[in-house]
């Protein structure tokens, strides 16, 4: 939205910095168990921020270095979950950071690629259901890697196109019920593969509006919920991507403003 003047910054750095370990990564909260999910949301902030000077990013590339497997997946933290997001977390965050080369790209790709189920979309692990959310972060990793030509575009896109109910919103799987993040989920992926004509955007964009709360002007999850920061996130990034006037252009692969992206990735 082009305010950040309405945070107290320093505020913000100074909390993100204390959510760092010795092991270089960050945790959700002060004193929390480093996670990559986290450490991406860090280096995102201080990218958005441009203080990144804040922080040793080779102690953070050792981090995510820890965490990668010779099949060229990812664990999330030290206990050793593999899931696909960790793959895109670990490709955005090393990316922003200009150190792709920390890792084997080319095994991460094999091992996304090896998620790909029949109807064109990705799971968690090899062999797990399709989800909206595993196929922005697969999606996203690929674009990241320069692997799009491994994605059955049309497939997918039709896929992701059927996520669209009849009360304009985006589900994230077949029979389950529409949920404002989900324009993003959907959206980015659709952005990225250039079918998001495929859906219907005048009532997707209705659907996020009409689930603002007219007193908080939060975002909910759908019509009559309370708000929250989560949905109130993608609800925005949702309609930026759908083109909604007074937003920033946002870029889908990284879920960041794209003038930030610019001027950082070549």
């Amino acid at each position: 939205m082009g305010r950040k003047d309405a945070l107290d910054l320093d505020g913000v750095l100074a909390f993100v910095m204390s959510c760092q370990n010795e092991d270089g990564g960050f945790g959700g909260s002060t004193g929390h168990d480093s996670h990559l999910i986290y450490t991406l949301s860090a280096v995102q902030i201080l990218v958005t921020l441009k203080a990144t000077d804040r922080i040793d990013p080779e102690v953070v590339v050792r981090f995510v270095q820890s965490l990668y497997r010779d099949n060229g997946s990812f664990t999330g933290d030290l206990w050793g979950e593999i899931d696909t997001r960790f793959s895109y977390c670990a490709l955005n965050c090393l990316s922003l950071l200009g150190r792709l080369d920390a890792v084997d790209v080319k095994a991460v790709v094999r091992f996304i690629d090896s998620c790909r189920n029949f109807d064109g979309g990705y799971g968690t692990v090899p062999g797990a259901e399709s989800h909206a959310g595993q196929i922005f972060c697969c999606v996203g990793a690929l674009a990241i890697a320069g692997s799009l030509d491994l994605v059955e575009t049309d497939k997918l896109g039709w896929w992701l196109a059927e996520r669209q109910l009849k009360e304009g919103g985006l589900n994230g799987r077949p029979e389950k019920l529409e949920d404002v993040c989900y324009s993003w989920w959907v959206l980015s992926a659709l952005s990225v593969l250039d079918r998001i004509h495929w859906i219907n955007k005048d009532s997707l964009t209705a659907f996020i509006l009409r689930s603002q709360d007219s007193e908080t002007g939060g975002i909910a999850d759908r019509p009559g919920d309370y708000p929250d920061v989560f949905h109130t996130h993608f609800g925005l990034c949702g309609l930026s991507l759908l083109g909604y006037p007074g937003l920033q252009p946002v870029d889908p692969r990284y879920c960041m403003p794209k003038d930030v992206v610019d001027g950082l990735i070549k």
